[in-house]
């Protein structure tokens, strides 16, 4: 069998890689000129480790990987501490794996190099899919330089505005949330507490954790804005921010933000050798740190169905659709309901702290569904 994965991000690579452990040939087309990782900090839940124990790439990561020694939520404006959650001994005990943040380039690489050991994989830059088709017996691409490709099943893999998701569903485009988000990765000041630090507050929130060894603090904002967004209402926004959190944002590169987007949860990925997967399936918000992390257990559930599936690569996709598309919906409608419980105000913002106070940083009930194995 041989497969077309359209998109050489994260879940596009993890795919090949996916596939070709089950002995499966696959062909990666990438838009971009190279086949590169944009961004900065990704974080992995226990979930989604496990997910690369499978894929056979922890080695490539231990370096580069942080395991954080907690999460913490803090008030943006006071800097006081509103509630934690430990990522110690007793975590990694109870789901089998540890939290962990790194780079989302070293990711890449490593499963770019994973792919390369295994002979399987030809990953192919500069190709930019326009049109998808598909007969009884395979799916064709055809890209912007005239090239076509064809092989027994597609993957589309290609983001949040995947153009492989137009031909099987054709629906409306993503939904722009009202937040805009900016970004100020640097080194890692000393001091600087090895957790995943939320600063939370009305309309706004502040994140860091390190990466790269401990070496880089990866550091993002978000805010509500009333106007355009832009540098000078998001100074304003969090000019009443605690003293550590303005000023690490003084430090941040201001000439470019980023829109939040996502969509609702649809089923009908899978139409007969051609289905989705990532944010061309199921794109969400940030608020849980599972978009990378869903697109890996996509990527292990897929190989896994196709690999005992023989020929039957219609019966397949159905599989993976069935088996993904509950939790992943679960999964976009929560990390929505987690945006709004970080932006709260007011008595609204008094009355979550409170409740959150009294949580233990050992009591895991709240992410069991998420982080636990099996639920995957």
């Amino acid at each position: 069998m041989d497969v077309l994965v359209v998109g050489g991000g994260i879940g596009g690579v993890a795919t090949a890689l996916s596939l070709a452990r089950r002995g499966i040939s696959a062909t990666v087309l990438e838009r971009a000129p190279v086949i590169e990782e944009v961004g900065a900090g990704l974080q992995v839940g226990p979930n989604a480790w496990r997910m690369l124990t499978r894929l056979g790439v922890i080695d490539r990561l231990d370096a580069s990987a942080v395991r954080p020694s907690r999460a913490v939520m803090k008030d943006i404006y006071t800097g006081e501490e509103i509630t934690s959650l430990d990522f110690g001994a007793g975590f990694v005990e109870r789901y089998g794996a540890p939290y962990t943040v790194m780079h989302r380039a070293d990711l890449l690489s490593a499963l770019i190099d994973g792919c390369a050991a295994t002979g399987l994989v030809r990953l192919e830059a500069g190709k930019e899919v326009v049109h998808v088709e598909q007969t009884g017996d395979d799916a064709t691409v055809r890209c912007s330089d005239g090239s076509t490709y064809t092989a027994d099943a597609l993957v589309g893999a290609d983001g949040l505005r995947s153009t492989v998701r137009r031909f099987v569903l054709d629906d409306e485009q993503p939904v722009v949330d009202t937040y805009v988000v900016y970004r100020g990765p640097g080194p890692r000041p000393d001091g600087v507490e090895d957790a995943v630090t939320l600063h939370v507050g009305d309309g706004i929130h502040y994140m860091q954790y390190p990466v790269r060894g401990g070496q880089v603090l990866n550091r993002v904002a978000s805010f509500k804005p009333q106007g355009t967004g832009d540098a000078a209402e998001f100074l304003e926004r969090f000019a009443g921010a605690c003293e550590y959190v303005r000023d690490a944002i003084a430090e941040f590169d201001l000439s470019r933000q980023w829109p939040l987007c996502d969509r609702e949860p649809r089923g009908g990925w899978a139409h007969g050798r051609i289905t989705l997967l990532g944010d061309a399936a199921h794109p969400m918000h940030q608020y849980l740190a599972q978009g990378a992390c869903q697109a890996l257990e996509d990527a292990v559930a897929l190989g896994d169905v196709l690999g005992e599936s023989g020929v039957d690569v219609p019966g397949a996709f159905k599989k993976y659709e069935e088996a993904r598309f509950p939790r992943t919906s679960r999964v976009q409608r929560t990390t929505r309901l987690m945006g709004e419980l970080c932006h709260l105000g007011g008595v609204g913002a008094q009355l979550r702290d409170h409740v959150l106070a009294t949580r233990a940083a050992d009591d895991y009930s709240h992410v069991e569904w998420l982080y636990a194995e099996g639920d995957a």
